[in-house]
């Protein structure tokens, strides 16, 4: 992604195929107003619309993430400061703002991915949007199309599973359903 000669040469690899690419369209580090940036947006380089609406989608959950980030920051600013901060107790503060995407499963035709949006400072804050592909077909990848028309009660039963199968200690990160925990998966 980086170089347009190893980028291309990656394209010609016969397992990625030449269906589809993920590049890093968009890739920073910076500071500025004692915010520390660290982006590395991906885009799908595909045909069709699939590919064009992810794309979308990607560029205004990050534009948006960016933009609160910013008013986070000027918010948290100025509440510092009309409770009694002063600028020597202000010096040193940072926020941390981060775009990143990690590539879980890829064939030729089919992709899973996940774009992690993060904040953090003295509060934190983090999104993930995941996008499971198959640029093959044009449609998204959706657990009723893997497991079939019972999928919810699958779906149900691995998670129930999986909690009941960890140490004591581990569930206490559960939420129990009463108390807002999960009770299903849904569409």
């Amino acid at each position: 992604n980086l170089s347009p000669t190893i980028a291309h040469a990656a394209a010609e690899v016969p397992v990625l195929g030449r269906l589809f690419q993920i590049l890093t369209l968009t890739d920073y580090e910076k500071t500025e107003d004692s915010v520390n940036y660290s982006v590395a947006v991906p885009q799908l380089d595909a045909h069709g619309e699939l590919a064009e609406t992810v794309n979308a989608a990607i560029q205004s959950k990050v534009e948006q993430h960016m933009e609160q980030a910013r008013q986070d920051w000027a918010d948290y600013e100025e509440a510092f400061f009309a409770t009694g901060g002063t600028e020597a107790d202000w010096a040193g503060r940072e926020m941390d703002v981060t775009v990143d995407y990690e590539v879980k499963f890829q064939t030729d035709t089919q992709v899973s991915f996940v774009v992690c949006l993060t904040e953090g400072w003295v509060t934190a804050r983090e999104e993930r949007y995941y996008y499971n592909l198959d640029l093959a077909n044009e449609q998204t990848i959706t657990l009723q199309a893997l497991l079939g028309e019972d999928w919810i009660a699958l779906s149900n039963r691995a998670i129930q599973t999986q909690i009941d199968e960890q140490t004591p200690e581990m569930r206490t990160l559960f939420f129990a359903p009463g108390d807002g925990g999960c009770t299903t998966v849904d569409e």
